[in-house]
């Protein structure tokens, strides 16, 4: 239902301002401004709505940079760790990071992007069919041209080239956490609209459902480069694991400003984050935590951060 306005007494005349047009064109600080400016006839000071978006910006740079941190924490447990890690605990945080990326794509992406599309008057399917195979496509592109290299991996995927091992290393996680950044950012950009029911609380829930699957991911990738033999220090291994989540923060920002510009599409965006999620679990993680022995405490990970990733999106959300 949109909401609407009339200041008489401030333009001599009815004007009737459609907020939510405003906000379906991602004029978030201009909607605040009119609203603050003819809201019971009374004006607010300037200094006042420039408090308020400052609160807001604020609020969402700390959201997105949440997952960051939590890359960051798991690649300083280099400084903390004498040997490689223990296969069995490498297992299950694989497992752990996949359950948290699959109930993500569901309830953070999926769910909204479906209920969002039935609200638009759209065929609620529609999008997240489209836009769930279309992310997938897109992580299919970039793992066949991009030079990466998995774990317990000996043989290079992508495109040939004379990067070394650390190098393609950095690069794999790297592509890993880049559908992670969409998704982040996609809900926040939801959120920051306020009628896609999407919650500034579901999206921090998110971010921080990222940051804990980041944290043993950080792990995963600063250890195994300081035991890899190539004489890599700790400091050089933490900045590695450091580096390979710079692109989540990145990733997050860009898409909050393409999803300004085409609101219209936020419901496939948020498949779109989904299906380049659930191309990661299935290409990597999954394969990788169920190699080999102990294949069954992989799956007590996946059990875990799924649980884990639910009740957060359903408690906050």
């Amino acid at each position: 239902m949109r909401s609407w306005e009339t200041d008489s007494d401030r333009w001599g005349k009815n004007t009737y301002i459609d907020y939510e047009m405003i906000q379906k064109a991602g004029a978030f600080s201009v909607c605040s401004l009119f609203r603050g400016s003819v809201y019971g006839g009374r004006e607010r000071r300037f200094t006042d709505v420039r408090g308020e978006w400052m609160r807001e910006i604020l609020q969402i740079a700390t959201g997105l940079s949440i997952p960051f941190a939590g890359t960051t924490l798991g690649a300083a447990m280099v400084f903390l760790m004498k040997n490689e890690m223990n296969k069995k605990l490498e297992k299950l945080l694989l497992g752990f990071a996949a359950g948290v990326m699959i109930a993500a794509s569901v309830w953070s992406l999926l769910i909204p992007g479906i209920e969002m599309a039935g609200e638009q008057g759209k065929i609620p399917w529609v999008p997240a069919t489209v836009g769930f195979l279309l992310g997938m496509s897109f992580l299919l592109v970039l793992d066949s041209l991009i030079p990466h290299l998995h774990l317990d991996s000996s043989s290079p995927e992508g495109v040939k080239s004379g990067m070394g091992k650390t190098a393609m290393l950095v690069f794999a996680v790297t592509l890993h956490n880049l559908p992670e950044g969409m998704a982040v950012g996609v809900t926040f950009a939801g959120a920051m609209m306020g009628n896609t029911g999407i919650t500034m609380a579901g999206a921090f829930a998110l971010a921080v459902g990222i940051a804990i699957q980041n944290f043993p991911e950080g792990a995963i990738i600063s250890m195994p480069l300081k035991s890899s033999g190539q004489g890599i220090s700790r400091g050089k291994a933490f900045y590695y694991g450091m580096l390979s989540g710079l692109v989540e923060p990145i990733g997050a920002v860009i898409t909050i400003l393409l999803t300004n510009l085409v609101v219209p599409f936020l419901p496939y965006l948020l498949s779109f984050a989904a299906g380049a999620m659930i191309y990661v679990v299935v290409e990597e993680l999954i394969p990788e935590s169920q190699s080999g022995e102990h294949t069954n405490i992989g799956t007590i990970g996946v059990a875990m951060g799924f649980t884990l990733m639910m009740v957060l999106d359903v408690a906050l959300g």
